[in-house]
């Protein structure tokens, strides 16, 4: 699911208002204070799935340009789904900000989301009614001469005609040096890592943030064929072993088309002081009893669904991923000798990368070091393994 849709909108709008205060103002050099043009706004974004699958609402608020973050989560918010028939069900909010959303709830009923805020402000949508989303009937990758295009393939029908796709990636990240032993100084000697202390194999991921809309009137039979999702340069540092990404479909609405189509034209348009603001792409959220609280964001209902595909390096070799950040990188011509491995070793900026045995010899004496940047992977991302990751 995605978590970022209007991160880069908030953002742009933030410059925008800047820029259009230098264009408006005097002649005279003015340097105006953030907090003088900004309101901190509620942004609500989610698509909550109606068959039982974990789908969420992020709440967050605007910050102010010098901040170091885009947006702050909204935390402590009661946020309910409310049935037309007098069900309520509650979302938690399981991380910061982060609601919840776990129900298989009946589709041929209206529903809204309700939203109280700590301070006791209250938020409601528009009322919801369910699109059951087709299935994606194919979704796979082209090789190119310039990198790879991931697809996907649908076919609309007279209830859901307008798609929104986003995507989840992660791949597996290797150090330029892999190195299997570690100095352990309760023994005070080299050996074999476990599998606990592998450095060697890590994981990185990312959330898209691009917002990719079709609708399927526009082709013949309704058949949106080999959508593209995203392209992977050659050479990206995605597939240099690994990649898997998760494509999320989900139908929606002609205003949620509208809200989406606006907010894409914008995050596109960086600079332009004549793109709609906020106020004129609001959503469909509301503040109940106060029209004047400002609020930015979408909500929708329906049923997500998703396809996870996995590309490995020799099914687009030859790749030529080569990060140039390492090409120092190297293991030292000269070994670590035994009775040098606690000075050398033992603080872990140094690493014992491969041994030392003499011609003619079986003993390892000592091990040809490598430093920890070079072949360590968990300091660039993470050593976990992610709970969908398949090997084969």
């Amino acid at each position: 699911m995605n978590r970022c849709y209007l991160t880069f909108f908030v953002r742009r709008f933030s410059l925008a208002l800047l820029f259009a205060s230098g264009l408006l103002g005097c002649r005279e050099p003015f340097d105006p204070e953030p907090a003088q043009l900004q309101t901190s706004v509620l942004v609500v974004e989610g698509y909550l799935d109606s068959e039982g699958r974990e789908s969420l609402i992020k709440l967050s608020r605007t910050v102010t340009l010098n901040s170091d973050t885009t947006l702050a989560p909204e935390i402590g918010a009661k946020v309910n789904l409310l049935s037309e028939d007098g069900m309520v069900y509650p979302l938690p909010e399981n991380e910061p900000g982060l609601y919840f959303f776990s129900y298989d709830v009946p589709e041929d009923r209206n529903y809204k989301v309700q939203i109280e805020l700590r301070n006791g402000d209250l938020f409601e949508s528009y009322p919801l009614k369910p699109i059951l989303t087709p299935p994606i009937l194919d979704a796979g990758f082209l090789r190119k001469e310039d990198g790879v295009e991931i697809f996907v393939t649908t076919k609309g029908d007279e209830n859901a005609d307008d798609f929104l796709w986003t995507y989840d990636e992660a791949w597996i990240y290797r150090p330029r040096i892999r190195v299997p032993y570690i100095y352990d100084s309760t023994i005070n000697t080299v050996r074999d890592r476990t599998d606990a202390e592998n450095i060697s194999r890590c994981f990185k991921s990312e959330v898209s943030s691009d917002i990719l809309l079709e609708t399927s009137s526009r082709f013949q039979e309704q058949v949106v064929f080999r959508q593209t999702i995203t392209e992977i340069p050659q050479g990206n540092e995605r597939i240099q072993e690994r990649y898997s990404i998760l494509i999320s479909q989900k139908a929606i609405d002609s205003t949620a088309v509208k809200f989406w189509e606006t907010l894409k034209r914008n995050t596109e348009d960086i600079g332009s002081i004549f793109s709609p603001l906020p106020s004129l792409i609001s959503g469909n959220i509301t503040a109940v009893g106060n029209l004047q609280i400002p609020v930015i964001g979408q909500i929708s209902m329906g049923v997500i669904q998703e396809k996870r595909i996995y590309i490995d390096l020799e099914d687009v070799s030859p790749w030529g991923y080569l990060d140039p950040e390492f090409n120092d990188c190297i293991i030292e011509k000269d070994s670590v000798l035994a009775r040098f491995y606690d000075p050398i070793f033992v603080n872990g900026a140094v690493l014992p990368a491969r041994p030392y045995i003499p011609p003619g010899g079986t003993v390892i004496l000592g091990y040809f070091p490598t430093s920890r940047r070079c072949g360590d992977c968990t300091l660039y991302a993470s050593p976990l393994t992610p709970d969908f990751w398949e090997d084969d």
